[in-house]
């Protein structure tokens, strides 16, 4: 998907949402776990209620590669279900060498049919290269993630007085363009995002960390918010099990209306 059809999709839907797909049988409605095909099933059902609210979904794939052969089959039928009028996010955070990367980047580009992959910079633009050389395909850059973890090495204050993540942003721009890259800025750092968006004007941001991480989507919005939107704001947890009763489905309809409602407002539809 290019950006443009990207942007075309938010303001046609008065929405940035983008929801992660993390199935855990343990917090599934108990009904699922009798089923042999559980996880595309319970991913399936969550799609055909939330498609209307959201431009994006993000199969974060660690929960789909624990369980093997069967996970892999499974990761595969949920992003072929995914409608092609959404963009489909590979969550893996892949990084490595040329050779391995590209691997990589044919493993979800070719086969699973991702419009993007979540990728570490850690090793380098020549890991995260091969990625950008797929047309219409894009490689969203770990930046300032969400986790408290992110202090051990993102946030290190630079001999240039730059934290890292910030030299991370600023270099990787050179690696791409605001046509086939992003950034991974996380939600529970919500008063750095303007630092960010100071830093890459032009680029999208994914953000997670909005909902069971306690990130503000109010925050968010007015710290990184552009003209273009230039946002990804993912959902999941709050998503995926806003019930674990039967009606798990339409309670996740309601919680990604909401959120759609609420980003509505912030794009000036509401």
């Amino acid at each position: 998907m290019t950006r443009t059809e990207l942007i075309s999709h938010i303001f046609t839907k008065k929405s940035y949402l983008c929801i992660g797909l993390d199935p855990d049988v343990h917090k599934m409605p108990a009904a699922f776990k009798q089923q042999p095909e559980a996880i595309f099933e319970f991913c399936a059902q969550i799609i055909d209620a939330t498609h209307p609210y959201c431009v994006a979904y993000k199969p974060n794939t660690a929960f789909f590669e624990q369980y093997g052969v069967a996970g892999w089959v499974a990761l595969e039928k949920v992003m072929r279900y995914i409608p092609k009028t959404h963009f489909i996010i590979a969550d893996a955070k892949r990084g490595d060498i040329g050779n391995t990367a590209s691997a990589y980047a044919k493993t979800f580009f070719e086969t699973m049919c991702a419009d993007a992959v979540t990728v570490s910079p850690y090793m380098g633009g020549d890991s995260v290269q091969p990625f950008l050389s797929f047309e219409q395909k894009w490689a969203i850059i770990l930046a300032l993630t969400s986790n408290a973890g992110s202090q051990d090495f993102q946030q290190l204050r630079q001999e240039n007085g730059r934290r890292l993540y910030e030299s991370v942003v600023l270099e990787a721009q050179n690696w791409g363009s605001p046509e086939n890259t992003m950034f991974v800025a996380g939600a529970t750092h919500g008063s750095e995002l303007a630092g960010i968006r100071r830093l890459a004007p032009n680029h999208f941001l994914l953000v997670p960390g909005v909902g069971a991480q306690g990130g503000s989507l109010k925050e968010v919005s007015g710290g990184a918010l552009t003209a273009e939107c230039g946002l990804l704001v993912n959902a999941s947890r709050s998503v995926l099990y806003a019930s674990a009763s039967p009606d798990f489905a339409a309670a996740a309809q309601a919680e990604a209306h909401k959120l759609q409602t609420e980003m509505a407002g912030y794009l000036g539809g509401g």
